[in-house]
């Protein structure tokens, strides 16, 4: 733009707009800023201390039940998925999300039906608002027999 300068001679005053080839906008603003920070512990560790296949009479032999006991460590969590994967942590087969309810040591049984033998991977995630954590194992399903 170009106006009139305001010292004594009479030449015009130039002031440069940049000319910005997005045809976006560039807002400069100095000053300081304060921000809050809260720092929350969240679950740390997750470890899959033992597997148990529960034995079942011989008309329930559908689908082949495990226990997973879970602990972990840190805050305690308020859901768990699993994920059960082919053995090689690649293709996923199924996943299961339920909400949980820990009172004060985080020590859980995690029940899941696998529905053929074979060999799975199992990734077991405990959640909370804030984190997550997750432990995988191998297991091996054979129709009444788990190891």
């Amino acid at each position: 733009t170009t106006g009139p300068s305001s010292d004594s001679d009479s030449s015009p005053t130039v002031e440069s707009v940049e000319d910005n080839p997005d045809g976006g906008c560039h807002i400069y603003r100095n000053g300081y800023y304060e921000s809050s920070i809260a720092v929350v512990e969240g679950i740390l560790e997750v470890n899959i201390i033992q597997m148990t296949n529960i034995q079942m009479t011989e008309s329930q032999a559908e689908n082949s039940l495990v226990d997973f006991v879970v602990t972990c460590q840190g805050s305690l969590p308020t859901d768990v998925c699993t994920v059960v994967s082919d053995p090689t942590c690649q293709v996923s087969k199924s996943m299961v999300c339920d909400p949980i309810v820990v009172m004060d040591e985080c020590l859980l049984t995690i029940r899941r039906a696998f529905e053929e033998p074979g060999t799975y991977c199992i990734n077991i995630t405990l959640g909370d608002d804030t984190s997550q954590a997750l432990a995988s194992a191998l297991i091996s399903v054979n129709g009444g027999e788990s190891t």
